[in-house]
């Protein structure tokens, strides 16, 4: 008797522990899961994804500034150098 009562209690609890990390855990698991799926998918060729609405090869910094564009009054050279 107390050995199956045990046993009741121990599947119960990894029940509980299981939902627990599920719902824990759930965007990063859903996204694990959609990867998975999609590269066990035989159908699935990467190089028909859109990288115009995921913008991977953008510019990091689309507007640079260069030193000839930046006026010369606006950089201020400190007066006091701290040496460490």
């Amino acid at each position: 008797m107390v050995a199956v009562t045990t046993g009741i209690l121990a599947a119960v609890g990894l029940v509980l522990g299981w939902i627990s990390i599920e719902i824990a855990c759930k965007p990063c698991l859903d996204n694990d899961r959609e990867a998975i799926d999609r590269n066990l998918n035989p159908q699935y060729d990467p190089d028909d994804d859109d990288y115009d609405n995921n913008n991977i090869r953008a510019l990091l910094n689309p507007n640079p500034t260069t030193i000839d564009s930046v006026d010369s009054d606006s950089i201020s050279t400190p007066s006091v150098v701290k040496y460490v």
